[in-house]
């Protein structure tokens, strides 16, 4: 009896080791190992990533969709995509997507019981003040309609500030942001997919509440001077959003010209009126805001160029980042960060003469902080949507092999998340081992939101983001999210890796594999 458990043991330890072997045997086929090494030599050698990065966070700025601004950059970006030697290189429109708007001015102050400068941001696709104006802050706490009813009269000309005081994140403070540590890596990997999702609780509305969108009206109505607000929980930042209702009135003229001013404020600058209020003391503001608004609709944009592929039937692979951003600051890391390595990416496999077999072909979206409109619209154009009977498969549906995003911050790359589609697990490990020297080392199998790649994901296709660390400095959507915050070393790595993953899946032998569609409509 201990004779057959030993050899039905040693069988199964040989069967184990096979299939490691065969494995291991797999993972090194897949790799071009001698375009890695040029890849790498041109990447972390001879590097433009933080010339395309800081042109775009120095020179060009902000890039709010479709304002001013976005359309200067994107003027640039085609030129920069020109002047890399890319093919089919345009602007594609993607809809009648509102007027522009563009802060040109804002000057803000606390005047009284103290003088203090105020740091503070219009919010997006709001009003002006008519010429600098005086105002005495008031708290207004508006809920319900009765409560609206009980302030009418008594708002005309005033400043109010709507937010509760912001509770300051004293951990980060104290700690500031660390790296993943290969703890952390361990269970972002080993975690596994919990297969049924709990349906969350049905919520009844209160009939008495009032939307955002109504307290900002009524605010309008009531000739408020301005508004201010905050939003962060971190010392000296301010988060920039747009105006409660924009979608809904698609971000028109009319829409913006009628609302009420409204300012994002530091949390300490903000709270410090609170406190001063609350005690019963007069605060004074003095404000001048200039924002401009376009008279016409026009239509957002996506960008694109290639790499031609040697073979039209093989298809294409993509890769893309998002280049519009929120308003109050250039937004070093998002997204200018992965539109600077996208477009390096590119750089290195132009510089390098590469022959793809796939095309590879680049995509700089907007309409990304709204709500993906320009990834899904190009998706749904150019490759369809098998979910929906109106739209249907495109015949480009079959030809794309993989979409690689980067957001999520300027962190190095560590590895790759799945998607759940375990089927393209062996390609993306064996496309990560020339890297693991650089830190990247994981796939996980979670999936990961709220961004490009999703488009993608959704309709079937592969799309993948890559995991980021959070590193100092990462201050997305907010006023801070300047150059200083970026790491030069990360986004080198981040743009070699991408540069050898889209050169991989353009020239391997299959597409990377595709998961089964969620029906989700």
């Amino acid at each position: 009896m201990k004779s057959f458990f030993k050899n039905k043991l040693i069988r199964i330890v040989s069967f184990i080791v096979v299939i490691i072997m065969s494995f291991a045997f797999v993972l090194p086929s897949l790799v071009d190992w001698a375009m890695v090494a040029r890849i790498r030599e041109e990447g972390l050698q001879h590097s433009k990533v933080m010339e395309y990065e800081s042109y775009i966070v120095d020179v060009l700025g902000a890039r709010l969709t479709l304002s001013k601004d976005m359309q200067h950059a994107q003027v640039w970006a085609l030129d920069e995509m020109k002047k890399l030697g890319l093919s089919q290189v345009n602007s594609e429109p993607y809809m009648d997507y509102g007027v522009t708007w563009d802060n040109e001015y804002v000057s803000v102050h606390m005047m009284a019981p103290d003088y203090m400068p105020l740091n503070a941001y219009p919010v997006a696709y709001t009003s002006s003040t008519p010429g600098k104006i005086n105002a005495e802050a008031m708290i207004v706490d508006i809920q319900t309609k009765d409560e609206m009813t009980a302030l009418r009269g008594k708002l005309s000309g005033k400043a109010v500030l709507i937010s509760n005081p912001a509770v300051i994140d004293l951990q980060t403070l104290t700690n500031g942001v660390h790296r993943y540590n290969s703890e952390e890596l361990t269970a972002l990997e080993q975690t596994a997919i919990v297969p049924i999702k709990p349906k969350p609780a049905r919520v009844i509305a209160n009939p008495t509440s009032i939307t955002a969108a109504e307290r900002i009206a009524f605010f309008k109505s009531e000739n408020v001077a301005v508004v201010l607000q905050t939003d962060g929980n971190r010392l000296g930042i301010v988060p920039a959003y747009s105006r409660p209702g924009v979608r809904e009135d698609g971000w028109s003229a009319a829409g913006m010209q009628n609302s009420v001013p409204i300012l994002a404020v530091t949390p300490e600058h903000y709270n410090r009126m609170y406190r001063i209020l609350k005690r019963g003391i007069s605060v004074k503001i003095e404000a001048e805001i200039r924002n401009k608004i376009g008279d016409k609709v026009e239509q957002a944009m996506n960008l694109v160029g290639e790499i031609p592929g040697t073979d039209p039937k093989a298809g294409v692979v993509m890769v893309g980042a998002h280049f519009d951003t929120w308003h109050g600051s250039s937004n070093a890391s998002d997204n200018s960060s992965g539109s600077a390595v996208a477009l390096e990416a590119m750089r290195i496999l132009k510089t390098l003469g590469v022959q793809p077999k796939r095309t590879i072909r680049i995509a700089l979206w907007s309409g990304e902080e709204q709500g993906l409109y320009g990834s899904r619209a190009y998706v749904q154009k150019h490759f369809g949507d098998p979910r929906n009977a109106s739209i249907g498969i495109k015949p480009e549906y079959e030809l794309l092999s993989a979409y690689f995003n980067q957001d999520y911050g300027a962190g190095q790359y560590r590895g790759i998340y799945l998607q759940g589609n375990e089927a393209a697990r062996t390609m993306l490990t064996a496309w990560m081992e020339p890297f693991r020297d650089l830190g990247m080392t994981m796939v996980s199998n979670q999936s990961l939101g709220s961004t490009d790649h999703v488009a993608f994901d959704d309709v079937g296709l592969p799309g993948f983001q890559f995991l980021q660390d959070r590193t100092p400095g990462t201050a997305g959507h907010t006023n801070l999210d300047y150059l200083e915050g970026i790491q030069p070393e990360d986004l080198m790595k981040n743009a070699t890796i991408m540069a050898s993953y889209i050169y991989h899946a353009a020239m391997a032998t299959e597409r990377v594999p595709r998961k089964a569609i969620q029906n989700s409509k």
